[in-house]
């Protein structure tokens, strides 16, 4: 519950979040004429306001609030930029807009977000309050969702769900569709497979039976909709388990978050593995689930090498100790347009990064 006082009456609220961010302790009402800098400072205080305004106000002040909110050192590396992007979440996150019964917003000029929210809160779900970031996340993820994103391998689209990371960087989808192919192709793994992508490309080359592991239930649900709007479901058998499923096979492909560091929302689960847990758990694992000639595509970026995350040599030791060798390796820069972005602050490593795919066996 959020509780706060309005019109001399105290007042209280469920707290709404997909991300398990806890609600704030202070709370204040704000209309149109609050102005961005005293909402700035409020924030930064930890005051968050409970929006009482235009709809459209709300998000010109949010969009007024981020502008304040101080960018990255670029001297101080990824440490910096972490905790600048953490910074800027949580102040961000202290603007309030409030629900109305069954998802609807009650604001002037507010969308009907009803069909969004349900995506993630459920159908139907109590009055409320939440951030208006987040909602703002929601409608931009049930966008992606509806329309769906197109990928060329496949030569169709892929329709990610909240929460669950969007193959918009293709380069690692090519790779899986351009790495030549065991000759045993009954049976591959798919370990952490999100939206199903990969999957579902793999069985478009011809693998007979694709099991696609995912320990999210998001991620289960997103790559069985997507499965079925493929029309693979007698190719693809989408299961909820903790990297591996039980047996051996020719083939088994994984691509792990890439940057062994903490996670600060639900999306940031697809590029941030604390202390590289899941990497370690699918090299560790791999070797007694692989069929004695088969082989194990790790899709990796080396973007942590160049923040000084890990080394190739740390990476490298990894295999040995997992009894695997390398025998062969694919590498594809990144085609998006980060790496010419010479006002981020981690443009250097970013511009250097390249993604392969490993060609591990036993």
């Amino acid at each position: 519950m959020i509780r706060w006082s309005e019109a001399g009456q105290e007042r209280s609220a469920v707290w709404r979040t997909a991300s398990g961010v806890a609600p704030p302790e202070r709370v204040v009402v704000a209309d149109d004429r609050m102005r961005a800098a005293t909402a700035y400072r409020l924030a930064c205080e930890g005051t968050a306001l409970l929006w009482r305004g235009d709809f459209h106000n709300a998000r010109r002040l949010l969009s007024a609030m981020g502008r304040r909110c101080k960018p990255a050192d670029p001297a101080g590396g990824f440490p910096a930029h972490r905790q600048a992007r953490s910074q800027r979440a949580r102040t961000l996150g202290m603007l309030l807009i409030p629900y109305a019964a069954d998802n609807v917003v009650p604001l002037r000029r507010a969308p009907d977000v009803r069909a969004a929210c349900a995506e993630v809160y459920g159908p139907g779900a109590p009055p409320g309050a939440g951030q208006l970031r987040e909602l703002l996340g929601l409608i931009g993820a049930h966008e992606w969702r509806r329309k769906g994103v197109p990928v060329p391998a496949l030569g169709a689209r892929i329709h990610p769900h909240h929460g669950v990371f969007s193959p918009i960087r293709g380069e690692y989808v090519d790779l899986v569709a351009q790495a030549p192919l065991p000759e045993d192709d009954r049976l591959a793994f798919d370990v952490g497979t999100g939206t199903g992508v990969l999957a579902a490309v793999l069985a478009g080359r011809g693998v007979r039976h694709v099991v696609a592991t995912d320990l999210d239930p998001r991620a289960v649900a997103c790559a069985g909709d997507n499965v079925a709007r493929l029309g693979l479901t007698e190719q693809v058998e989408v299961v909820r388990a903790d990297l591996f499923p039980p047996g051996r096979a020719p083939l088994v492909v994984c691509n792990p978050p890439w940057l062994p560091a903490k996670p600060a929302s639900p999306l940031d689960h697809a590029v941030y593995d604390p202390g590289g847990r899941m990497l370690r758990g699918f090299l560790g694992g791999l070797a007694e689930h692989l069929e004695p000639a088969g082989e194990g595509w790790l899709i990796l970026s080396d973007l942590a090498e160049h923040l000084g995350l890990r080394t190739r040599a740390e990476l490298l030791a990894e295999f040995d100790r997992a009894g695997l060798r390398v025998a062969a390796r694919l590498d594809v820069a990144p085609r998006h347009n980060r790496p010419a972005d010479t006002a981020d602050p981690l443009h250097a490593a970013r511009a250097a990064e390249v993604t392969s795919l490993w060609r591990l066996t036993r």
